[in-house]
């Protein structure tokens, strides 16, 4: 049984060009290489799993009353090289630049979101391998 039903429709706007609706937002979404006016679907999947991955952490270290200054997440994905070319490899670079940013707080809030709340990594893992990484960049003190 689904508990929460998300629903998507996608429009042929131009060759290979589309506009993907959910939720009454409109994403582009280009599949012609040589034109590269939108994302590619499959460069869609590493941003949604940066951002699933991002709100989680975020949200953990804000609750261990962390000050973050500025917060990134770099994704790569190396694909398959025969049909369907799914990803075999993902990796995620977690970047959190603050004050007094505990490595042991943000190594526990990426592992949470790894293994336990990202649903775009629960939904990817089974076929491709996640690696997560993190780096923190101390503040100065005019920042």
């Amino acid at each position: 049984m689904v508990s929460d039903e998300l629903k998507a429709v996608i429009h042929l706007r131009a060759e290979d060009l589309f506009e993907g609706t959910a939720s009454s937002k409109s994403v582009m979404v280009d599949t012609d290489h040589g034109r590269g006016s939108a994302p590619t679907p499959m460069e869609l999947l590493l941003i949604a799993l940066g951002s699933c991955t991002g709100v989680d952490v975020v949200s953990i270290l804000r609750k261990k009353r962390a000050e973050i200054i500025e917060y990134r997440v770099e994704v790569r994905g190396a694909r398959r090289s025969t049909h369907p070319r799914s990803y075999e490899r993902i990796e995620v670079n977690h970047i959190v630049t603050g004050r007094n940013i505990s490595e042991r707080s943000l190594a526990q809030a990426v592992q949470l979101s790894d293994e336990k709340y990202c649903s775009v990594a629960a939904t990817l893992r089974p076929s491709a391998e996640i690696v997560s990484s993190f780096r923190i960049i101390e503040a100065g003190e005019g920042e």
